[in-house]
């Protein structure tokens, strides 16, 4: 049977491929060092680089594809035992144009020169080098088939530059710790050499990839002849110190919060070469205190909000533990089987009952860590284990103090697996996720005791890569009280309680929930002017992943058509232009279709390097499954939506953006308003600032309110929402020099909601809009402005049948951070953080952008100073 399996996928394998490109592969033989290694110092020194080994011929990938470089660019490389060592001349006919914008590491700015190598010489996997004129170093990784760059590796490598007459040198000294490779007599691995020229937005390739092409590292070209190098296992300690103090405004009544607060802490990193390939990243106690607080947001709807992970640890190397479980760009798309900001989170325990609790804002990180790499014979490895402490709050009710848990100790396991075949035009893989928890106190009985989740893979593209397919599967397992299997199945992704739902099965007293989901992906990847997918995309109504990952939704069925052209040849005003079209539709399990819609979006870069794009939405009549919040499904109209947007050329010191949106709600339900702006400007390279005010004002007939019950029976109360925003972005980054920048990032948030014309849900799927609700008249409605409470006399008997808390609102939020970075030496560092936080909450509902701000200005800061000190050590 096993023969039979590895025959049937030869077989299947062979039927797909096709005759690879025929385009021209260039060759570079990289020369040993000789009696003196390159100083590295961005001077060239003809007693360094021998004349034979410079290498030129660039030709444009973009604007002019094919063409020569509009200034010319050669390189030279080297290597002894321990490194690689890279020259670049790049020649400029007036070199005081040369933008040179200092920034902070791995933020692309300026003219720049890089090198990108595939050391596995796996045709999919490359480790790229980049060095600014600036001086400012980039690094990252790229893997074909993943959504661009990974940024997020950090390399210890040495890169300077130069100027003279001529224009501009670069030198880098590349340690071979740093590369992955294996064991042999002779090696050949890819290569990339690229300059980018900002002004003209110019792209120059060493080995030209078209700009239409589906795949980029298996066109690289090759660098052969190296001999006499071994792999290296890389052995890094990082230990670090960190002290912090904070300062916000004290309770009398609250003995916890006396207004201020120290803490000295120590902590390890640190990687470990198992082998060349295999590298052991762990962290112990770790600290994050330097990351950027997240955006301000009112969230009115019932679903979990989706922020960025930031925190260095599980950034970096982020894609390798990636499985997402829809494709495309949607609502959905955020959603994975491993989101890393599980670890780590805020206790989850439910204090309101208490006057006053210690609580910590963050669980414990004990340690973690994570074993990734790649294999010879093509097998992807990535592995991460982490444990968070028991946590504890010390809390006061009626004058009693205790000590109670907050959250259990708990272990999350993340595994992926991927092998290639055929230089990866064939890929095989799988997910495997646990979450373990040692819950002791019954009070924490609503979160599951385990969670397993998994998945495999199948991707094969053929034709030179142009064509793919792709197909997903996976499955969900998660145990834990009743209680807590309760929770999940009436939980805002899945609503199980609906009663409508007769395809569901709804049991309070299961201790255990199992679902699945899945995608069938088909497309054309590049090669020529058009490009398109189609895919199929499911989830049962049990797929649970929020233990590890993270969902919003399940019980859906996701039906995708996708068609997009592209032109990159300049014509006429245009450098080149992109069109799209889309189609989608869903359904649940019952078979009942849920939403359904369509979209046609163009954008353009015009010669003079401004960029504009126009789209238009038709979202198709809709039925909501979670409106009522576990109520009955409801139709709702669908509307149109139409969004345009223009920005200038940013290579300009000063540049500019701006975007608008608007959404029409069918039959007056909804009417929403975006207007977003940016202003950058670089009045020096080592200075750029940069301001984003952003309104919004959103109209909607219909926002839930509160779910109340009489005599057993649900109402469902909502109304009118007039709601508006406005905030502004601040940044403002001054590079001192390449490893020492100074960055503050600040945003005042304002925003509120005013609710009319309460109203009460009757027929959620009459034929007329109108029908589906009853406004409450001025007999049923009271309001109490003492206690701030409207009262509901449905039958007008002049008995209260329910009543619900006002639910007017204004949000006032400011968040900034001041963070001061030097990097002392290669891989060691010190960070001086200043961070702010302003938060108050009322119930007036009226927006005043004079007042709001006022207020927000005289809201009591909590202050938190931080020194962080880390120093780098190689063994």
């Amino acid at each position: 049977m096993r023969h039979f399996l590895i025959i049937a996928l030869t077989i299947l394998i062979s039927y797909f491929n096709a005759s690879a490109s025929g385009d021209s592969i260039k060759s570079y033989v990289p020369s040993r060092v000789g009696l003196q290694a390159p100083v590295a110092d961005g001077i060239i020194g003809t007693d360094e680089w021998p004349a034979s080994g410079w290498e030129s011929g660039f030709v444009q990938q973009k604007p002019l594809e094919g063409q020569p470089e509009s200034q010319q660019t050669s390189f030279n490389i080297m290597y002894d035992n321990d490194h690689m060592y890279v020259a670049f001349r790049m020649l400029e006919k007036d070199p005081d144009i040369i933008s040179r914008r200092l920034s902070r590491r791995d933020e692309m700015e300026g003219d720049m020169v890089g090198i990108q190598i595939d050391s596995y010489y796996d045709k999919t996997t490359a480790f790229f080098f980049w060095i600014t004129a600036a001086g400012v170093k980039i690094d990252g990784v790229i893997v074909d088939g993943t959504n661009g760059e990974d940024m997020s590796w950090d390399a210890v490598w040495t890169g300077k530059q130069s100027f003279d007459s001529l224009g501009w040198c670069a030198e880098m000294r590349i340690p071979l710790t740093q590369l992955r490779f294996s064991r042999s007599e002779t090696h050949t691995w890819g290569l990339q050499v690229m300059r980018y020229l900002q002004r003209h937005d110019e792209v120059d390739m060493w080995q030209l990839i078209p700009r239409d092409a589906s795949t980029w590292v298996s066109r690289f070209g090759t660098m052969e002849g190296l001999r006499g190098i071994e792999p290296k296992r890389q052995i890094e300690l990082m230990p670090y110190s960190v002290a912090s103090t904070e300062k916000y405004k004290a309770d009398e009544d609250d003995p916890f919060h006396t207004g201020k607060s120290s803490d000295l802490s120590v902590g390890l990193d640190g990687k470990i070469g198992i082998t060349n390939n295999m590298i052991l990243d762990f962290t112990i106690n770790p600290d994050f205190g330097q990351v950027e607080a997240d955006p301000s947001e009112v969230n009115l709807s019932a679903y979990e909000s989706y922020f960025e992970e930031k925190r260095p640890f599980f950034v970096e190397g982020r894609n390798i533990l990636s499985f997402g479980v829809t494709p495309g760009e949607n609502e959905s798309s955020s959603d994975n089987l491993f989101y890393s900001r599980r670890i780590g989170r805020s206790p989850q325990r439910d204090l309101s009952d208490y006057d006053y609790n210690d609580a910590p804002g963050n669980t414990t990180i004990l340690g973690a860590f994570k074993l990734t790499g790649k294999t010879r014979n093509g097998w992807s490895v990535g592995l991460m284990e982490s444990v968070t402490s028991l946590e504890r709050a010390e809390v006061i009710l009626e004058g009693s103090k205790e000590r109670i848990d907050v959250e259990p100790l708990t272990n999350y396991f993340i595994s992926r697996l991927q092998k290639d075949f055929n230089k990866g035009t064939t890929r095989v893989g799988g997910m495997f996720t646990a979450v373990n928890r040692d819950i002791e106190d019954a009070a924490m009985n609503n979160l599951h005791k385990a969670a397993y989740t998994g998945g495999f893979d199948f991707n094969h593209t053929w034709k030179d890569r142009t064509y793919y397919l792709n197909i997903k599967g996976m499955f969900s397992h998660v145990t834990g009280d009743s209680l807590a299997i309760k929770e999940t199945q009436e939980s805002s992704a899945r609503y199980f309680q609906r009663p409508d739902a007769d395809y569901i099965k709804y049991d309070p007293s299961r201790t255990s929930l199992s679902g699945h989901a899945g995608i069938v992906e088909f497309g054309k990847g590049g090669s020529g002017h058009w490009r398109y997918t189609t895919w199929i995309n499911w989830r049962s109504p049990g797929f649970e992943i929020n233990d590890a990952g993270f969902q919003r939704r399940s019980d859906d069925i996701f039906q995708v058509i996708w068609v997009g052209y592209r032109y990159y040849k300049p014509f006429s005003i245009f450098k080149e232009i992109s069109v799209n079209f889309n189609q989608w539709s869903g359904w649940d399990f019952g078979a009942n279709n849920r939403y359904s819609g369509g979209n046609v979006n163009a954008n353009t870069q015009f010669k003079n390097q401004w960029n504009y794009s126009l789209g238009l939405n038709r979202d198709f009549d809709q039925r909501s499954n979670y409106l009522l919040r576990g109520g009955p499904s409801m139709l709702m109209p669908g509307g149109n939506n139409l969004w345009t947007s223009l920005s200038t050329d940013n290579s300009k010191k000063v540049n500019a953006g701006i975007s608008y949106s608007i959404f029409d709600g069918d039959k007056g339900n909804a009417d929403f308003r975006n207007l977003n702006f940016r202003l950058t400007w670089a009045p020096m390279n080592a200075l750029n600032i940069s301001m984003t005010p952003f309104y919004s004002s959103e109209k909607t007939m219909l926002q839930y309110v509160e779910t109340c019950t009489v005599q057993g029976n649900d109402r469902f109360v909502f109304a009118s929402l007039d709601q508006e925003t406005f905030g502004l972005q601040f940044r403002l980054n001054v590079g001192i020099t390449p490893d020492m920048t100074i960055q503050y990032y600040g945003q005042p948030f304002i925003s509120a909601g005013s609710y009319t014309e309460y109203k009460m849900i009757t027929d959620p799927k009459a034929d007329d809009f109108t029908d589906r609700f009853s406004h409450y008249n001025d007999a049923q409605l009271s309001y109490n402005s003492e206690d701030e409470v409207y009262s509901i006399d449905e039958d007008m008997n002049g008995t209260t049948d329910y009543s619900f808390d006002r639910p007017d609102f204004n949000a006032f939020y400011f968040i900034s951070n001041l963070v001061v970075r030097w990097e002392y030496l290669p891989g060691s560092s010190v960070y001086l953080v200043w961070s702010q936080n302003r938060s108050d909450n009322q119930s007036q509902g009226v927006f005043s952008p004079a007042d709001d701000f006022e207020h927000l200005s005289t809201i009591y800061p909590h202050n938190v100073f931080m020194i962080k000190v880390s120093y780098r050590l190689a063994i």
